[in-house]
């Protein structure tokens, strides 16, 4: 009785967690328009990260001038400096990658 009580509790916790585990990985401004882009949101950070490392504070899918139209944009905090990257939605190619100005998006 106390091993399914124990394992009752313990898929309960992980149940629990799940959704707060796997959010960042599928919540970001823009997702409506991740049917139109032909590299996932997973590459694009991976893409990201190489050409500035660091944490990534905030992402989004948008439509903006350059490149395809589409672009992932990601804000990159590495020390006290935020970089703002912009990667091609369509081809992957890096179209910004600049410090965050005064007046963050």
């Amino acid at each position: 009785m106390k091993i399914t009580a124990f394992r009752f509790v313990a898929a309960l916790g992980t149940a629990a967690l799940l959704p707060a585990i796997a959010s960042p990985a599928f919540a970001y401004t823009g997702q409506n328009l991740a049917h139109e882009a032909k590299i996932s949101i997973d590459q694009a950070r991976s893409i990201a990260l190489k050409a500035h490392p660091g944490k990534i504070t905030d992402e989004e899918l948008e439509r903006e001038g350059g490149g395809s139209g589409l672009r992932y944009s990601f804000d990159i905090k590495h020390g006290r400096v935020t970089q703002e990257v912009g990667v091609d939605a369509a081809t992957g190619r890096v179209l910004e990658n600049k410090a965050e100005g005064a007046n963050p998006d």
